[in-house]
């Protein structure tokens, strides 16, 4: 999953749905998923969330509220989503989030298994909140999110 190839569906439209806290892909298949940014986050394809070989994951508790500071486009094969939790390491591919989108119901039914297994919660634990948003450091707002526009890609002819 992790390659482009000339299969490989790419993106026509990206939204991102503050309110809803979701981003909606459409692809050149004709596909479109709406994926929440806690499912994002928690199927991360970083080494932190994944580990790095079978048997590493490492399991993404107290995410439910978890937003999206920014997203950044990576070349032409991915972007990459500042949540904020401060986790931003995964680079999310166009074959990847298409897969997350095809693969969304039995991904998330088995992370609540797992959460439920483990007798942990989607929710925040009390006194470990997300970042606050507009802390003032050295003079300047950080943790401001900057504003999120829908974009469009658009496949361009080899």
């Amino acid at each position: 999953m992790a390659g482009l190839d000339r299969n490989t569906p790419l993106p026509t439209r990206i939204v991102v749905h503050r309110q809803s806290r979701a981003l909606e892909l459409a692809f050149d298949d004709g596909k479109v998923f709406r994926l929440s940014f806690e499912y994002l986050r928690v199927h991360s394809p970083s080494a932190e969330v994944r580990g790095h070989g079978p048997g590493q994951e490492v399991l993404q508790v107290g995410k439910r509220d978890v937003d999206v500071e920014r997203i950044e486009p990576v070349g032409h094969y991915a972007i990459q989503i500042f949540f904020t939790d401060g986790h931003s390491t995964g680079l999310y591919s166009w074959d990847y989030l298409h897969w997350l989108g095809t693969q969304e119901a039995r991904l998330w039914h088995d992370y609540l298994r797992k959460l439920n297994e483990a007798g942990a919660s989607r929710d925040p634990q009390a006194g470990s909140a997300m970042p606050a948003r507009g802390t003032a450091v050295g003079g300047a707002v950080s943790g401001a999110p900057a504003p999120l526009v829908a974009t469009e890609a658009r496949r361009r002819s080899p």
